[in-house]
């Protein structure tokens, strides 16, 4: 598994932008199966990388984040709670 954490949050704010947000982590935060969808004032994250607190550090620059999670696939994977 290249990518161990699963990385889920919502972004409250305005003139949002998924196409923006999605193309900023692709070129900026290493990772895999993202997915930005909302409006302007709510977007929906889902990402998978190894360096969770990246994306956190740029989703709340952009607006309130709230619903957070981050899962450990690996442990997952191995049975354990993630």
């Amino acid at each position: 598994m290249e990518y161990k954490f699963d990385t889920q949050l919502l972004i409250e704010g305005e003139n949002l932008s998924e196409d923006d947000i999605h193309d900023y982590i692709l070129a900026n935060i290493p990772g895999d199966c993202l997915l930005a969808v909302g409006d302007e004032t709510l977007i929906k994250l889902h990402f998978h990388t190894n360096i969770p607190w990246k994306v956190l550090e740029y989703c709340a620059g952009l607006g309130d984040i709230h619903d957070v999670v981050i899962e450990n696939m690996e442990r997952q994977a191995k049975g354990l709670q993630g």
